[in-house]
């Protein structure tokens, strides 16, 4: 009996810890999100200053994750992922005109789509949006299209293609 109440008990603590690192990975995947968020409606409102602004957030939320904590096959995404974006997000800030800065937002949307698909992280639906003139994708926190390839010109051109839900 003592054999399975120790045996429980080890179970028990060992899920408890796995469980709170889940969370802790899921709070800081999800201050990334919010982040993401940020240079995207920087973008969709034609704000280039402060899309270069927010980009460098964005960055250091990339950094933040603790991404040690995830499972294997989640952990190699990541490190590939998170690569990109990092470098992209670099070329955005230091972009001259936002139509530089849209580009290299098309690389960090597709990074971070391909990151929310397969970590499963987010904690409000997702929808995932594409413009058929840019031929590119982004994440929204709301299924109203704000479009941060055109901006102003185009704001709501786009479609959801795809609902992401809340884990």
């Amino acid at each position: 009996m003592k054999k399975i109440m120790i045996m429980v008990a080890i179970i028990a603590i060992a899920s408890t810890k796995l469980t709170f690192a889940q969370s802790k990975t899921d709070v800081a995947f999800n201050q990334l999100l919010t982040a993401y968020y940020d240079v995207k409606n920087a973008l969709a409102t034609d704000k280039k200053d402060v899309a270069a602004q927010k980009v460098k957030a964005l960055s250091a939320k990339v950094d933040a994750i603790p991404h040690k904590d995830l499972p294997a096959a989640q952990h190699t995404l990541w490190m590939a992922q998170s690569k990109i974006i990092k470098a992209k997000a670099s070329e955005l800030a230091a972009g001259k005109d936002i139509k530089a800065q849209r580009k290299s937002f098309e690389m960090i949307s597709s990074a971070m789509i391909k990151t929310v698909r397969n970590i499963k992280f987010n904690n409000a639906t997702v929808f995932v949006q594409h413009c058929p003139m840019a031929k590119a994708s982004w994440l929204n926190e709301k299924e109203n299209v704000e479009n941060p390839y055109y901006g102003s010109m185009m704001f709501d051109c786009g479609d959801v293609t795809e609902t992401i839900k809340s884990k």
